[in-house]
């Protein structure tokens, strides 16, 4: 199964994914003279990153890739998020459904994910089903997490953690450079200029 390294590159793809989609995008068009932090999306684009690696919580209690990775977490999610949008009067669906989906972007690459531990997969269609799947691709590499300071399992999470760069971060990098340069026409069609507001 993938490193919290490579959730977290899927958590901020997906956020910077769903400001491509239409629709209200205006609370997420910062100034060019903003910060990194708010250019990146701010709260919502590190709450992405954060919920992308949260399906690992279970690792602190027993029954690991069980409730936390299926699609009953994944809507307790998005309700909590909508529930927390209305509250501070963002854009309720889109606020849920992006976080909905980076959550299960972690299901994704665990399902496309190799792993050793039986049983093998996620239980993804809780609580309709108790079945364990996976994809059999084994796209992503299989990360150790006992013994971890042993030199065999740092190479071995060290490739996997390069892997997964190699993987996402190109995916990372396009969708950002194509959402900065989207929210910038979509800031200038509302300023009704043809340049982004200064």
């Amino acid at each position: 199964m993938p490193s919290p390294i490579g959730h977290a590159l899927a958590g901020f793809a997906t956020a910077w994914a769903a400001d491509l989609v239409p629709g209200d995008r205006a609370s997420r068009i910062p100034p060019a003279t903003a910060s990194l932090y708010v250019r990146a999306g701010n709260g919502l684009t590190l709450t992405c990153a954060a919920l992308a690696m949260a399906p690992d919580l279970d690792l602190l209690m027993a029954g690991h890739r069980t409730l936390t990775h299926s699609i009953g977490a994944t809507f307790f999610v998005a309700l909590f998020a909508a529930a927390i949008a209305v509250s501070v009067r963002r854009p309720v669906l889109r606020v849920a459904l992006t976080c909905a989906a980076a959550y299960a972007s972690h299901l994704l690459l665990d399902w496309l994910g190799a792993d050793s531990s039986r049983p093998y997969g996620l239980r993804a269609l809780w609580p309709f089903s108790d079945t364990y799947y996976i994809s059999g691709l084994d796209i992503f590499r299989q990360t150790a997490r006992r013994y971890i300071t042993t030199p065999t399992v740092i190479g071995q999470n060290l490739l996997a953690v390069a892997q997964e760069i190699a993987i996402l971060g190109p995916i990372a990098i396009a969708l950002w450079l194509v959402r900065v340069k989207a929210l910038a026409r979509l800031a200038a069609e509302m300023s009704g200029g043809d340049h982004p507001t200064q």
